[in-house]
């Protein structure tokens, strides 16, 4: 029998969809050293200031802040902030080379889990919004949630 692929969401950037329009996603391991992989499963992680950036071939996150483990022994890591290398295949790191350079692209941290006993980051490729965007995408979310609501209603009776 096949292990299932479990998937617990640890950290999510929720601001992310709505200062940015994802563009397309790509699911990255982590390089973590010591003790952080029993913080982030503890829930002691924070990707809201977090970015990816690439150098040499190699694709960095950096502001990724984990908190040392409580119960840590010498192997704690001492910077939690530290740039924490991303495992991804050549292709795609290519393919994000291209398409970061692109005029306003970035790379942005959308969620960190656990699959199958490895921590994984989904990262996106992202264009920024303008202030009118995101009153745009709030009135339709807005709009989309009343005639949610008056559907319920609806049904009610």
């Amino acid at each position: 029998m096949a292990k299932k692929a479990e998937s617990k969401v640890l950290a999510q950037n929720k601001k992310a969809s709505h200062d940015y329009f994802i563009e397309d996603t790509y699911e990255a391991g982590m390089v973590l050293t010591g003790t952080e992989i029993k913080s982030l499963r503890m829930g002691k992680a924070n990707i809201g200031d977090a970015f990816a950036t690439i150098r040499n071939g190699e694709m960095f996150v950096h502001n990724l802040h984990i908190s040392p483990f409580e119960q840590g022994n010498r192997h704690n890591p001492i910077d939690p902030t530290r740039a924490r290398k991303l495992l991804l295949h050549k292709v795609q790191i290519n393919k994000l080379i291209g398409l970061s350079k692109q005029e306003g692209y970035t790379v942005v941290p959308l969620k960190i889990y656990v699959r199958n006993g490895y921590a994984k980051l989904l990262i996106g490729l992202a264009k920024g919004k303008k202030n009118y965007d995101k009153r745009a995408t709030e009135a339709k979310r807005d709009a989309q949630r009343e005639i949610q609501r008056a559907l319920r209603e609806k049904q009610k009776y």
